[in-house]
């Protein structure tokens, strides 16, 4: 039986042929034959000239998306086994470990499905009819090019709704541990697989969390403390006449502050840190192992920072790290406000003939800042008739975070709303600055990691971007 054909409009805008995986439905003139929902459809021309394969839905509004740009007999088994298998060639080379993304939609060339490896166990999205209609032969794929002890689906999107579809979750394959601990650039974190947000782990920040790495030590001259030479007591030393005993010997550097006393605070020499929106303290975890003196961890969700602070624990980092339940415009708008109270009762007492009032309390502990500050919110929007809304909401977080960083400190910024465009992210950060009094300097911009990849010309996957700021005062 012949495969039904979805003609192409004659005036379209050729973007099938630039390799984009989406067909939408104003773009097709007619279909030609019978086509089930989430069945394959030959995409054709106006003049009938074969351009790809794809899975068809007319519930959507994304009525095809391509899965190859030559025929394909089915999607059986042996289709999503060879495919899996380059996704997982691709890992193997670019990944250090086996946690990590496996399967990243339309970029592995798999429309409509997330794949996540935590430890043994596969968490799979399934988005679209395509891939819903096509469950079993996918899922005993998974099992057999990965062979996890088990699999849970975490369909519990509303992006579903869009396909026609409920929402779903629960156990595919074998046995899933609620609680998975995983390994991420040497630290252990746990992920709840089940109530966890999205698949349970954000695994695109990955190589970003890393690059805070040169961040978080160089600080202690700051505070007066500097390396001076040990005093030589080896009494082997002190018995040669000769000296060659001692010549041979490497001086040894010991820190020592402002008064002359040897610094024993084995991390002196790190940066205070303040990580906002920290979800399960990811970015917490990679200051303190690349040396942070002190780390404050924030989220509105107490359920996200016990976890936080479970993760802290089980790398041993407890003694470095102190946790806020508070909302994060909140808090940074309290932080900033104590700042500027402190400023105005130091230029009263300093001003001539001026009367200091003390009546009215400061804000408790609020006026801190930090060496760093870490920035990583949720999505401010996910439509582009609400980005309005999201400029003004990463231009407030920015200016007053900004506004927290020490002198020459560094601002650590970042958005994964993809309506929010690169130029755009950099414009309302700029625009944060300006009204804030600093100048900064882009030290490095990075997107999602490489178990991400981006197809070219495909915007809609370049949805994260991550930038480092030097942040200095006008």
């Amino acid at each position: 039986m012949e495969r039904a054909k979805a003609v192409l409009k004659k005036e379209r805008k050729k973007r099938t042929e630039s390799g984009h995986p989406w067909i939408f439905a104003g773009e097709i003139d007619r279909i030609e034959g019978e086509a089930a929902p989430g069945g394959l459809v030959d995409v054709v021309t106006y003049q009938g000239r074969y351009l790809a394969t794809g899975y068809w839905n007319p519930n959507s509004q994304i009525t095809i998306r391509v899965v190859a740009y030559k025929p394909v007999e089915a999607m059986d088994e042996a289709f999503f086994a060879e495919r899996l298998e380059q996704c997982k060639q691709h890992r193997s080379r670019f990944v250090n470990g086996q946690d990590c993304r496996l399967v990243y939609g339309e970029a592995d060339f798999l429309p409509g499905l997330i794949v996540d490896r935590f430890g043994g166990v596969l968490v799979v999205q399934l988005l679209t009819m395509g891939m819903e209609v096509h469950r079993e032969a996918l899922v005993a794929a998974l099992v057999s090019v990965f062979k996890p002890i088990g699999i849970y689906e975490r369909s519990d999107v509303s992006v579903r709704g869009l396909e026609g579809l409920e929402e779903r979750t629960g156990l595919l394959y074998g046995e899933c541990p609620r609680i998975v601990e995983i390994v991420e650039n040497g630290l252990k974190l746990e992920v709840d697989i089940v109530e966890g947000q999205k698949t349970g782990y954000f695994f695109d920040q990955r190589e970003n969390r890393a690059s805070i790495a040169p961040l978080m030590t160089g600080w202690g001259a700051r505070s007066g403390i500097r390396l001076v030479e040990q005093p030589n007591g080896d009494s082997a030393a002190e018995a040669d006449d000769t000296g060659a005993i001692a010549e041979m010997k490497e001086p040894e550097l010991v820190p020592v502050n402002s008064n002359g006393k040897v610094v024993t605070f084995p991390y002196w020499d790190g940066a205070t840190v303040l990580e906002c929106f920290a979800h399960t303290g990811s970015f917490t975890l990679h200051a303190c192992k690349y040396g942070a003196k002190k780390v404050t961890c924030l989220d509105v969700s107490a359920h996200a920072v016990e976890t936080a602070q479970r993760n802290v624990a089980r790398n041993g980092f407890t003694d470095r790290v102190e946790f806020v339940v508070a909302d994060a415009f909140e808090y940074l708008r309290t932080q900033v406000k104590g700042i500027e109270e402190r400023m105005d009762r130091g230029n009263a007492a300093n001003a001539k003939g001026a009367k200091l009032d003390t009546s009215k309390p400061l804000s408790g502990e609020a006026g801190r800042k930090w060496d760093v500050v870490i920035l990583d919110p949720p999505a401010f929007t996910k439509s582009k008739h609400a980005i309005e809304g999201a400029v003004r909401g990463y231009k407030d977080i920015n200016l007053h975070g900004m506004k927290l960083v020490n002198e020459g400190g560094y601002l650590v910024t970042a958005s994964c709303s993809y309506h929010m465009r690169p130029e755009l992210f950099l414009e309302t950060i700029q625009a944060a600055a300006a009204d804030a009094g600093k100048t900064l300097r882009l030290i490095e911009w990075r997107a999602a990691g490489k178990d991400h990849p981006q197809i070219l010309g495909v915007n809609e996957g370049h949805y994260l971007k991550f930038g480092i700021f030097e942040v200095r005062s006008r």
